[in-house]
């Protein structure tokens, strides 16, 4: 995977990009790119060099794969927070209220009695 795209998406850029550019100016940019994927690299390293050198031995100590956002699935983390916070038997008894949902039959529905009492709140907006 190259830049988001896969190899036939790829190369179907860089033979457009040949076609584009020409036989003149390409070996021209592709000697660009190179000079900037070399100094990135550099000012990468650079930069990781001076982080390592500031942290000092807390630099190995880090585990950088926990930090990685890639990994992170925010529905997970959005449900394991609602259960951490929530007390055991409120949501054992809502897995089991789910599961009792799920295999019962549907209820009897009945029709509107406009008569009947309907609460209401003359403070609700």
């Amino acid at each position: 995977m190259f830049f988001g795209y896969d190899m036939e998406k790829f190369l179907l850029l860089l033979v457009v990009a040949a076609v584009l550019l020409g036989p003149e100016r390409l070996p021209r940019y592709a000697e660009k790119l190179a000079q900037f994927t070399k100094r990135a690299r550099a000012w990468a390293g650079e930069a990781r060099t001076r982080v390592k050198d500031e942290m000092g031995e807390d630099f190995d100590a880090v585990e950088w794969q926990k930090l990685d956002p890639r990994q992170y699935d925010p529905r997970r983390i959005i449900r394991d927070a609602l259960l951490d916070d929530a007390p055991v038997p409120v949501v054992q008894a809502a897995a089991v209220g789910a599961a009792a949902a799920a295999t019962s039959p549907a209820p009897v529905t009945t029709a509107f009695d406009p008569d009947a009492a309907v609460p209401f709140d003359s403070e609700a907006t």
